[in-house]
Order: structure tokens, then C-alpha cells, then sequence
């Protein structure tokens, strides 16, 4: 009984600092942003600043826009000591108005964290509008990192492959920058297991081998993008806008039901395009999983070697301006990276990916009743709408 009474306490305390964490980590995000700004600033290198300005406060929009539609769908069943306090005196607009909403929300998560940590329970387990907060926070968390983290880690690394400023230590900062961006799918990917009505345990071992696929397929897409961009700039907006829509029809036609309004759909259809253009993300049950993933891999590998060629291109034409790159090591290596992910993801997904009970899954409950999750999965299944139809869609979709 000590024994685990140890384990479980052990557990909500990785749990709960793993909250902290992430809360630490998205303030020293936007430290490091202010820095990045301020040191273009003094560089002169006012297009640049201009460039990264627009991407902070483009995804920080795209975020604050979402949080407040999905509040805007159970307001009236927030449970936060903190959230309460905020819709009693009219807060939760004007801080989502002031790019505020995301901190609200971890002040949320960080609440229910520090009461279950306290008293030994797992609200997220229990109770519904905990899951929702927690799920929404985390997808909140990808948004970002796509719209914000993937964009800037390629206008970065472009700079300094025009400046000649490749170095170890530059280049370490690039792959840390995108392990974090790894991390942050991969952590996604272990919140969604607490959205089963039966939570399973996710080894960390399952957790390392779901980074490092993410990290070896990100690491050739961002770098290839950055190449591309160091040498062709005007043109890196032209091939995003044309892949970026094409990639948004394809959500589209996946008939994807995420939003509580049709209209607003689209704009997580125009956000899902922007994810695929840096990494595979799920959205819809439609269709085979594995033949989408393929074509989704095989798509994304010809316009990465695309990319690469125009590169290679033209660094022969300007022969001595990039002594420091040899495409004749350089592409080979992206694409080996690449071929590697593809073979860890199939081995992850062969041995390691910790599949949910489809029918647990598909059963449906009520946030307002009391009844236990074995009672409501008995009864009829209901229309799922709003904030239980999103948190059920991003586990099912997930693990489907």
C-alpha cells in the first residue's frame, strides 16, 4: 500500500512540474523572442525584424482566436477558481483581447494540477471540463509551435546561411530549436492518452521513440525549407501560399467537424494546412490512416527534394559563396534523416504506439451527469456537440 501510495504520488509530481515546465518554457519563449527582436534592432536588419514581428503576433492572434471560441462554447461550466473569477468580472474577453488568453488557461491547468497534486486525485481522469482545458491547452501548444516556432526556426537558420554564419555552436542552437519543436509534438501526443475514458500508460521509452521520428523527418523539412530560402527569399512565399492552400482543400476534404460554427471551421482548416506544411498531424477518421500518412510522406519528401534542387542550383551557379555547404554531403544527409524517421515512425507504430479500445473510444458521455463512464457508454450514443465533441475528436482522431 506505501509502495503505491509512493508511485502514485511520484507520478502527479512529474506530472505536476511537467506543468510548471511548460508554463516556464512558453514565458522563455517569448524572452528569447524580445531578443531576437531587439537584436535585429541593432543589427539594422529591419526586414527581418519586420518578418519575425509579423509571425509573433500572427500566432499569438491565431491562438487568442481560437481560446476565445472554444471558452465561448461552456462558459457557463468553467470549474477554475481562476477562470470563475474571470467570467464573474467580465475578464476573459478583454484578456483574450490583450493576447493574454493562453496564460489563462495555464493558470486553469496549473490550478487543477496543484489540487490533484495536493490531494492525490486526477481531475484530468475525472472529471470532463478538466480533460477539455488540458486537451485544448495542449492543441493551443501546437498551434503555436507551427505557426510561430517552425516559421521562425526557418527564418533564422536562412539568415545565417546568408551571412556565412554557420558554426558549431549556431548549429547546435538550430537543432535545439528543433528538438523543441519535436518535444512539443511528442507531448501532444502523450496528453492524449488522458482523453481515453480508460487512461493507459505511455512508457517514456514510446514518448523518446515518437520524438525521435518527429525530430529526424522536422529536421530534413526545416532545413530544406531554409536552404531554399537563403538563396531564393521572394520565392519561399510563393511556394508556401500555393502548398498552403493545397494542403487546406485536402483538409476540407476530409470533412473535418472540429469548430462549433461551419465559418469558423475553415480557419482550423487554413491552421491544419499550416501544420502540414512543416509535419503530419490526424484530423479526421475519413479515410485510410496509413494509405494518408504515405501519400502525406511521399508528397512531403518530393517537395523537400524539390526544394534541395533549387538549392543545389544555385549554389553551383554562385560557385565559392557557400564553401562552408557541400550539396554533395549535405542533401544526401537530409534525405538519409528523412528515409531514418519514416522507418522509426513504422516502428513505432508496429511496436510502441499505445492503441485505444475502439469501442471505449467511440462511447460517448455527458459532462453534466453523474453516472460512471461504464453506465454512459451502455446507453444510447448522443450528438456530440461544442467543447465534448473537440476533445472527443482529437483523442479518436488521434488514435484512430
Amino acid at each position: 500500500m506505501v509502495e503505491s501510495q509512493e508511485r502514485f504520488t511520484l507520478f502527479h509530481l512529474l506530472e505536476y512540474l511537467f506543468t510548471l515546465m511548460g508554463l516556464l518554457l512558453f514565458l522563455l519563449d517569448i524572452a528569447l523572442d524580445i531578443w531576437t527582436v531587439v537584436s535585429f534592432y541593432k543589427d539594422g536588419a529591419y526586414v527581418y525584424m519586420a518578418v519575425l514581428i509579423f509571425l509573433l503576433l500572427g500566432s499569438s492572434v491565431l491562438l487568442q482566436v481560437f481560446s476565445w471560441l472554444w471558452y465561448s462554447d461552456y462558459l457557463e461550466k468553467i470549474e477554475t477558481k481562476v477562470e470563475t473569477f474571470a467570467d464573474r468580472h467580465s475578464l476573459i474577453k478583454p484578456v483574450h483581447f490583450l493576447l493574454l488568453g493562453v496564460y489563462l488557461r495555464y493558470a486553469g491547468v496549473i490550478e487543477t494540477s496543484t489540487k490533484d497534486f495536493r490531494h492525490h486525485t486526477n481531475s484530468f481522469i475525472r472529471e470532463g471540463m478538466a480533460i477539455n482545458l488540458y486537451l485544448e491547452l495542449q492543441m493551443l501548444c501546437i498551434f503555436e509551435t507551427f505557426s510561430e516556432s517552425a516559421p521562425q526556426l526557418v527564418l533564422v537558420t536562412s539568415i545565417i546561411l546568408q551571412r556565412g554564419e554557420l558554426e558549431l555552436i549556431t548549429g547546435l542552437k538550430i537543432l535545439s530549436s528543433a528538438a523543441a519543436i519535436a518535444s512539443s509534438v511528442a507531448m501532444y501526443h502523450r496528453s492524449m492518452r488522458i482523453g481515453l475514458p480508460e487512461k493507459r500508460k505511455m512508457s517514456w521509452i514510446s514518448t523518446g521513440i515518437y520524438f525521435l521520428w518527429n525530430l529526424l523527418v522536422i529536421i530534413p523539412r526545416v532545413t530544406a525549407l531554409a536552404l531554399f530560402c537563403s538563396v531564393l527569399p521572394c520565392f519561399i512565399i510563393a511556394h508556401f501560399l500555393s502548398l498552403w492552400m493545397l494542403l487546406v482543400l485536402v483538409a476540407w476534404s476530409q470533412k473535418t467537424d472540429h469548430m462549433k460554427s461551419p465559418g469558423w471551421e475553415w480557419l482550423y482548416r487554413a491552421t491544419v494546412g499550416l501544420i502540414w506544411y512543416f509535419s503530419w498531424l490526424n484530423v479526421s477518421k475519413k479515410g485510410n490512416i496509413k494509405v494518408k500518412r504515405a501519400l502525406y510522406y511521399s508528397f512531403m519528401g518530393l517537395d523537400t527534394v524539390m526544394l534541395l534542387s533549387f538549392w543545389c542550383w544555385k549554389v553551383f551557379e554562385y560557385e565559392g559563396c557557400w564553401s562552408s555547404l557541400n550539396p554533395y554531403m549535405v542533401i544526401p544527409t537530409l534525405l538519409g534523416l528523412y528515409v531514418i524517421g519514416i522507418l522509426v515512425k513504422i516502428m513505432y507504430y508496429t511496436w510502441f504506439h499505445p492503441n485505444g479500445d475502439k469501442e471505449k473510444r467511440a462511447a460517448t458521455y455527458d459532462m453534466d451527469s453523474d453516472s460512471s463512464l461504464e453506465d454512459t457508454a451502455a446507453a444510447p450514443a448522443q450528438p456530440l456537440t461544442g467543447v465534448l465533441k473537440r476533445s472527443r475528436n482529437m483523442v479518436a482522431n488521434f488514435f484512430f
